[in-house]
């Protein structure tokens, strides 16, 4: 991200933030999108954007009659944002993403640092398609990479949600080739994705591991002292009893190594493993230890 040469007022940064997002990652701005998004009427948002252009990115947009929106130029550099991906997927999901604005404001926050694992990103072109696909509910060509295949494989995905692990981001999608849902990285989609004409015939609904909860019910490890144990009832905001999170089926595998679980339940090491699973018989069974996972996809959900 660019730093500009004056500083922005934060109603109009998060607006350009807006523009920048919406326009690298979809390939299409209007101002629908910031009248909606900010509650403002469409003059403001046209000025908005016309302000975006000429005082901090000229060039950066292009007006497309046809689309009747503004796209992306092909020498188009971030300004305002930092041209990664998990911007727009941040926004998808109604977060925001704040930690990258502050250096343009002055209004005594204290220093922060947000640590990140280094990850490969995937580009704007496999981002949009991945994104149309999801939205427009269609099938989606692509070519694949995985250990076994480090050149990539040729799949038919039909994808219908955005997931982020807390290990990057992925679509939950269909596989044709591999007969199953599956969690799909999208650093690993390479080559020219093509949105297929074709309607998807595995959707949302038919994918049960994503639709089916399940309860994780946690509570400090056995081995702790009672001073062990409330401070680790204060780290995880335990109260009395075990505590309950739910989750979808098929989000359990990334979710109970974020707790420090895993599928048996109590560990030995209760330093490296505070919280232990009390009711690890109710995990389904190819969650549970010991289960050998075929090797069709739908078996093991993640690629």
């Amino acid at each position: 991200m660019k730093k500009t040469e004056w500083p922005i007022r934060w109603d109009l940064l998060l607006r350009y933030r807006l523009i920048e997002i919406v326009a690298l990652w979809e390939g299409r701005l209007t101002t629908n999108h910031i009248c909606h998004g900010f509650g403002i009427g469409r003059q403001q948002a046209s000025k908005d954007i016309n302000t975006y252009l000429r005082e901090l990115a000229p060039g950066n947009l292009v007006y497309d009659r046809h689309l009747k929106g503004y796209i992306p130029a092909t020498d188009f550099q971030p300004v305002v944002t930092r041209g990664q991906p998990e911007e727009y997927l941040e926004l998808a999901c109604r977060h925001q993403s704040l930690s990258n604005c502050f250096e343009n404001l002055d209004i005594g926050l204290p220093d922060s640092c947000v640590v990140r694992a280094p990850c490969r990103q995937a580009s704007p072109e496999v981002t949009r398609a991945v994104i149309t696909a999801c939205r427009q509910k269609r099938k989606l060509e692509a070519r694949y990479l995985t250990l076994d295949h480090p050149d990539g494989e040729p799949l038919i995905l039909e994808p219908h949600t955005l997931v982020m692990t807390g290990q990057g981001w992925h679509v939950r999608a269909w596989s044709d080739r591999r007969e199953g849902f599956a969690d799909f990285r999208l650093s690993r989609l390479t080559g020219k994705l093509q949105v297929s004409r074709d309607k998807s015939r595995h959707r949302e609904e038919h994918d049960e591991r994503w639709n089916r909860m399940i309860s994780l019910k946690v509570q400090p490890a056995a081995g702790l002292n009672s001073a062990q144990r409330r401070l680790v009832c204060a780290d995880f905001g335990l109260e009395d009893g075990p505590m309950e999170v739910r989750c979808r089926e098929a989000m359990a595998p990334w979710l109970m190594p974020m707790l420090g679980l895993t599928a048996g339940g109590r560990e030995d090491d209760v330093d490296a493993k505070p919280l232990e699973l009390t009711n690890a018989d109710a995990l389904p069974a190819w969650l549970k230890p010991g289960h050998q996972p075929a090797a069709t996809l739908n078996q093991t959900d993640t690629v």
